[in-house]
């Protein structure tokens, strides 16, 4: 039987190292969430002006 020591029993593995198709997936997620919070953000801005000027825009009485 092989002699156990303190370091042969609890041994951390080293992390992988990142291939370049986990470097590019990794950046196109980032920008395709950059440009979806954009957008959401834009579509927010618009829908509470649209919603404003709904609410100042007197209604017309119909006849």
């Amino acid at each position: 039987m092989a002699k156990l020591t303190k370091t042969s029993v609890f041994t951390t593995q080293a992390p992988k190292a990142e291939t370049p198709m986990d470097k590019t997936t990794r950046i196109v997620r980032k920008m395709v969430d950059e440009e979806a919070e954009k957008r959401q953000v834009k579509m927010d801005r618009l829908r509470n002006a649209r919603l404003e000027r709904e609410a100042n825009t007197p209604i017309k009485p119909s006849r």
